[in-house]
This record gives structure tokens, sequence and C-alpha cells, in this order.
């Protein structure tokens, strides 16, 4: 695992998950294959590996460059901007 300049720029209180799972994926009657937190604003995606990955596309759309697992038992977090686990 790597550092990145992103880090240090994240709320220092986690924010509180806007939801329990993917709303992007239930709007289109998918099911998301994992979950992902994103650090900033605490919205909710699926994974790369789910059909439509929608915590990519959040960061593609608002910049918001950090996320976390948000799956039991994963604690890692990964920086879209370096392509590094942070």
């Amino acid at each position: 695992m790597s550092d990145c300049t992103h880090v240090p720029e994240l709320p220092r209180a986690e924010p509180a998950p806007l939801s329990v799972t993917c709303r992007e994926c239930l709007a289109v009657g998918s099911h998301p294959v994992q979950l992902r937190l994103c650090l900033v604003c605490g919205h909710v995606g699926c994974c790369d590996s789910s059909p439509y990955r929608h915590a990519t596309a959040h960061y593609e759309q608002t910049g918001h460059p950090v996320m976390r697992s948000f799956e039991p038992g994963d604690d890692w977090r990964w920086c879209f901007v370096d392509q590094v686990l942070v």
C-alpha cells in the first residue's frame, strides 16, 4: 500500500453512508457485486466487477478521489487519481 496526496485532504470524520446499497443499481434493476463508500461525500456505489461500475462513475462525475470498501471485514481504501491503495 502507498500514500497519496489526496488522503490528507479528506474530511477528518468519515462521512456517513448515504445509503446501505448502490441506489443506482436499484434504480436500473441490477445487483451490485461489491460496494464502495466515497470518503468525501458518503455516496455508496458498486465496484468495477458490477455491470455498471457506479463507484467509478461517481469519481468520474465528481472528482472525489478516494473511496473505501463498504464490505464487512474489508478496511482498504483506493485513490482513483493515483491508482493506488492507501
